[in-house]
């Protein structure tokens, strides 16, 4: 993904920028960056390029799997928990290869694009061939991601993860041994070798307290704090693993994370679905950032996080599609409120302006991406484009655009995606996946047992 280096100019019909709508914004772009914005242009300047609808920042996927996308639909057939999905998780993972990997997160970040999501959040796991056998490249399965990414046309952070062992002081098991460098300097050596490129930047993750043992925290969050890079960490998805590690340590998980160093700005917790109050303290006072994932939070069965409380006490919020049983961050956006309302019985947490702060400039710093989510010179030329002439947004005032977008649009609204400039999404059709269905399908296909 190469910025462009012809100057453009877009002519915004309205414009989201960061606290109210704008009609006729025009925006100028020079090396991916927007350059210049000007507000009352009643109409397209010569040579502009019309963007009709709310054009809002691009959107940031904070948390994704990208290989869980084979699991949409499978997945929902019967009950269970989140465990017994884990298990069919698992099968999918066991039979992907590098370029097979490469095939479906291509296929998985075109429909992201399609959504209007400029830059993805890989929390990236599956390093090895089965049996843990390390590839020729010990970093190929992270370099198929970071390549779908460019072929897919948005931006990606790689959040490379320790994942060591099965629980607390049990070793990986068959299937985790594809995700195990054995300790973490070992793993430390391997994302050593991944470098940012135009459109990638290399982060680190925590898997869980669980999957990286306490006296190997450290290592992951000090390698992550000498490269000021993005630090992710599954926390308390779920009440067992709470369990677990009062068992094993007598205290959280967010106790533990805080004893080893692994809280601050540049970290995010991925759900904190599960917290004392002592836990939401601690984030909030470090400054760390949460990620939910509702749409992924209740297919699972999780639970619903305290969310307005972790921002009142001080930590940002970002969101994620996560398993990917629907890639739609507007979604994402609308139940983190909508969950909050049946959960209280209240309604009004959290304005459209803010749900979308969290889809776009908070999700992209999570990321790393400081420079992104926001329409305001010198930040990077990342757009998305929404109807308001569907069968779903028309109606409302264009002013209303924000509660527009957040409470009646979806991914399927989304007409235009910019990235770095550049035209990924155009009137609907991915420019460089056109039939992306058909790619999901053809990569979902191939992974059958």
């Amino acid at each position: 993904m190469t910025p462009p280096t012809a100057p453009v100019t877009y002519w915004l019909e309205h414009a989201w920028l960061g606290s109210h709508v704008e009609p006729g914004v025009a925006v100028d772009v020079a090396d991916g960056r927007i350059t210049a914005v000007r507000t009352g242009v009643p109409a397209p300047p010569p040579g502009a390029e019309a963007l009709a609808g709310l054009t809002l920042p691009g959107l940031a996927n904070a948390h994704s799997h990208a290989f869980h996308r084979a699991l949409r639909g499978t997945v929902q057939v019967g009950s269970g928990t989140f465990w017994t999905w884990r298990e069919v998780m698992y099968g999918v993972a066991d039979r992907l290869t590098p370029e097979s990997y490469f095939a479906l997160a291509r296929a998985a970040y075109a429909e992201m694009a399609l959504a209007g999501i400029t830059c993805v959040g890989e929390f990236h796991y599956l390093h090895h061939a089965p049996g843990g056998t390390r590839y020729a490249d010990p970093n190929a399965m992270g370099q198929a991601l970071i390549a779908a990414a460019a072929e897919a046309g948005i931006r990606i952070t790689l959040l490379d993860t320790a994942y060591l062992s099965a629980g607390f002081g049990d070793p990986p098991n068959q299937h985790q041994l594809r995700f195990s460098d054995g300790t973490a300097d070992a793993w430390a050596e391997r994302a050593d070798a991944l470098k940012d490129a135009g459109h990638a930047r290399i982060g680190a993750a925590v898997h869980s307290v669980r999957a990286v043992p306490a006296g190997e925290l450290g290592t992951v969050a000090e390698w992550a704090r000498q490269r000021r890079a993005p630090l992710h960490v599954h926390l308390s998805e779920q009440t067992a693993e709470n369990d677990a590690c009062r068992a094993a340590h007598g205290r959280t998980p967010t106790e533990l994370l805080a004893e080893h160093g692994v809280l601050g700005p540049r970290t995010t917790a991925v759900h904190a679905t599960h917290l004392t109050d002592r836990d939401i303290a601690l984030l909030g006072s470090s400054t760390t950032g949460v990620c939910m994932c509702p749409t992924t939070e209740r297919d699972l069965a999780d639970g619903i996080g305290p969310a307005a409380a972790l921002q009142e006490h001080g930590s940002p919020l970002s969101l994620g599609s996560d398993s990917h049983a629907v890639i739609d961050l507007l979604e994402e956006a609308r139940a983190m409120e909508l969950n909050e309302r049946l959960r209280t019985r209240t309604r009004g947490h959290w304005t459209a302006a803010a749900l979308l702060r969290a889809a776009t400039a908070d999700g992209h710093a999570a990321l790393g991406w400081d420079d992104a989510g926001t329409l305001a010179p010198g930040a990077l030329a990342d757009l998305t484009t929404i109807r308001l002439d569907s069968v779903r947004t028309a109606g409302p005032l264009p002013r209303l655009g924000a509660e527009t977008a957040v409470f009646a649009a979806t991914a399927a609204d989304v007409r235009h995606t910019i990235v770095a400039g550049r035209r990924i999404v155009r009137d609907g059709v991915h420019t460089g996946v056109p039939d992306v269905p058909s790619a999901l399908a053809g990569a979902i296909a191939a992974l059958r047992g």
